[in-house]
């Protein structure tokens, strides 16, 4: 999952405080990768610990600098408390926060309880508002950062068979863009990512079929599958001083679905 050495270096990123929720695996994985190569500082937070150690060793045999792992379930509110104010300790400015983790698991209307409703706001929108809250007075002080929320394309093709996982997603839209009023006179920034069909690892495990194949690409204007470093490439971007006009949007990544 390594970038390309021909891959663009942002000189802004080098030594920033980027926080990765979700980041041992996945499209994850490939923004921590990615941001290390910047020679960023990365810290990142899952629950995959064989995982996670993994990409810390592997980053490590690189020379790069080294990502710093939190075990935290995310929606587990004591916890991840606990594991913001360790960061927040050692890095009182973090530069760049992306709320990557999630989960979309298919579901039906009938299958959906109260409980699982909750549990599914919690690891797809809840978190990712309490991370921002809990980075924005460093932020704040330094009069600089970038907030990056990963939504989906879900709730714009609208996809099925995850209702509740499409309702919060489209809600991290509108947090996204009120937040980037909220916080911009400070010179934060807020965006929104929304992936399509993104060919990773758990994709090829769970879902990921010859004739699922075919009905991405019959959607898709580019025919191959896009990959979770194309992602992480985006993200590199709107993390850096590149962007630093560019807020309160929301950009698809997709192959052109929508």
């Amino acid at each position: 999952m390594d970038q390309s050495l021909d891959a663009a270096i942002y000189p802004s990123l080098k030594s920033k405080v980027v926080v990765v929720t979700g980041g041992a695996s996945g499209i994850g994985e490939a923004i921590v990768e990615a941001f290390a190569r910047q020679q960023a500082q990365v810290i990142f937070l899952d629950i995959q610990d064989e995982a996670a150690e993994t990409l810390v060793q592997r980053l490590q045999k690189t020379g790069r600098v080294p990502a710093k792992y939190f075990h935290c379930d995310l929606t587990d509110m004591a916890a991840l408390q606990r594991v913001k104010e360790e960061i927040l300790q050692s890095s009182p400015v973090v530069d760049v926060l992306v709320n990557n983790a999630g989960n979309d698991t298919r579901h039906t209307i009938e299958e959906v309880t109260s409980e699982y409703w909750d549990r599914c706001m919690q690891v797809n929108l809840k978190h990712q508002f309490f991370m921002a809250q809990a980075v924005l007075p460093g932020m704040r002080q330094a009069r600089r950062g970038s907030i990056i929320n990963m939504s989906s394309i879900g709730w714009i093709i609208p996809s099925t068979r995850m209702p509740v996982y499409v309702t919060a997603k489209a809600a991290v839209v509108g947090m996204t863009r009120t937040l980037a009023h909220e916080v911009g006179g400070d010179g934060i920034r807020v965006n929104a990512v929304l992936p399509g069909a993104i060919l990773t690892h758990r994709q090829r495990e769970l879902w990921f079929t010859e004739e699922y194949k075919e009905q991405i690409l019959s959607r898709q204007a580019i025919k191959r599958m896009i990959l979770p470093e194309e992602v992480a490439k985006l993200i590199l971007f709107l993390g850096s001083d590149e962007s630093l006009a560019i807020t309160n949007q929301s950009f698809v990544i997709d192959g052109g679905w929508v």
